[in-house]
């Protein structure tokens, strides 16, 4: 369960909507020139165009800060009371272990963990559960996949999931007819390895001896960053070897040719581009190749260029189809539904899949393996400390028919 702080978060996140929202305005009323010049001379004017891509710009920057204040304001306080108070009652002993060992190198008290492969350098001590969690609930808020899927915590190095593929078969008969014996469900077995992901955050002595600094806090904030920027790139686009598999990287298919294990996909009418005529027809397809169980919890999916290209698109009423947030806590939207940013997307190009829509938690699982290890390291780069942090996370489609992509292509 995300927490949320609404005393510090608020009123930044406020001021950025209220200049997301003047930003679209003026975006607006440019951008309705240019439509109208085009319309009556078949092109627009180099400098209208240059106006509405300057102003087109500062939307986007007033998007890319609205959504770090609501990043803010959901990212949790890992002080050590707020810890205290998450998990419980804390284990004193163990929490002063791990501190005396992250300041001195001191190890008793602490659980050894060493990789079972010989090749593996994972060897490390297991951070205590409340660093875990705090690492966990601050990778929750700055990962934008971890906001939109299924996360689940295992204890194996692989989570295999049964899922069905076809229904059990039924049928309707009278009252005294016989019953045929119906064929079984079709089951296909998922497997969702968990791969290591590191970092090596650095300090100084002296920060390690301040006895004001909460040197879990300080380990928490130092390798959130790292680890969101690696697990957002593999979930979208990741090979699967020796990283999650990302929805980009399955076989992308014909929608009308889809099957179990295969990403469908709606052409956008031109090779690389949108459609010269009724763009949004396309997108409205998009929205439409998923089935209808999976629409109402559905989102689109792009990076920021493609936002700044589909911000310009209308309906057939002369109504701005992509929206801003209209109050804090919520997000821009496209036809109505919600858009996350993912800067790891491709860019509109030829036979790229660029845009994604659906239902991320019932299609993406994000698979974290219990435990996170941390291994002191003063010699390798005197006079600082490293940290080397692992954690293994790994993640795969789980549902095929709930994520559908726009391939840039003819057809």
């Amino acid at each position: 369960m995300k927490e949320t702080k609404t005393a510090s978060g608020a009123p930044e996140a406020r001021a950025a909507m209220h200049e997301m929202m003047a930003a679209f305005e003026a975006f607006k009323g440019a951008n309705d020139a240019r439509l109208d010049e085009i319309e009556r001379k078949a092109s627009a004017d180099t400098l209208l165009e240059e106006k509405v891509a300057r102003i087109d710009q500062a939307v986007g920057a007033a998007q890319a800060r609205l959504d770090r204040a609501l990043s803010e304001a959901r990212r949790p306080e890992i002080g050590v009371a707020s810890l205290r108070e998450a998990s419980g009652v804390a284990p004193l002993e163990e929490k002063a272990a791990f501190d005396g060992y992250l300041k001195t190198g001191a190890s008793f008290g602490l659980e050894l963990k060493a990789g079972l492969s010989t090749a593996s350098n994972s060897a490390g001590y297991v951070v205590p559960e409340q660093t875990e969690r705090a690492i966990e609930r601050r990778l929750m808020a700055g990962s934008p996949m971890r906001e939109i899927c299924t996360v689940r915590t295992v204890a194996a190095g692989v989570f295999r999931k049964p899922v069905s593929i076809a229904g059990v078969a039924s049928g309707w008969v009278a009252e005294t007819a016989a019953r045929p014996e119906t064929d079984p469900a079709t089951l296909s077995l998922l497997e969702f390895p968990s791969a290591d992901l590191y970092a090596s955050p650095a300090a100084t002595q002296t920060l390690l001896d301040d006895a004001l600094v909460d040197l879990d806090e300080w380990l928490a904030a130092e390798v959130e960053d790292a680890f969101a920027a690696q697990e957002t790139a593999a979930f979208v686009t990741g090979n699967g070897v020796n990283k999650p598999k990302g929805f980009l990287s399955y076989d992308i298919v014909a929608e009308a040719d889809h099957e179990w294990g295969e990403i469908g996909y709606v052409a956008s009418g031109a090779a690389g581009a949108f459609a010269s005529t009724s763009p949004v027809d396309r997108l409205i397809d998009l929205v439409y190749a998923p089935k209808a169980q999976y629409r109402p919890n559905g989102r689109f999916v792009m990076n920021r260029k493609t936002v700044s290209a589909v911000r310009k698109f209308k309906d057939a009423d002369g109504a701005y189809i992509w929206q801003p947030a209209q109050r804090p806590g919520e997000t821009a939207s496209l036809l109505g539904y919600p858009v996350t940013e993912i800067e790891t997307m491709p860019d509109v190009a030829a036979n790229s899949a660029a845009i994604a829509f659906g239902d991320f938690q019932r299609g993406y699982l994000i698979v974290d393996r219990a435990g996170v290890r941390v291994l002191r390291d003063p010699y390798s780069a005197k006079p600082y400390v490293l940290f080397y942090t692992t954690k293994r996370v790994g993640g795969g489609v789980q549902n095929f028919d709930a994520i559908k992509v726009m391939k840039f292509a003819a057809s």
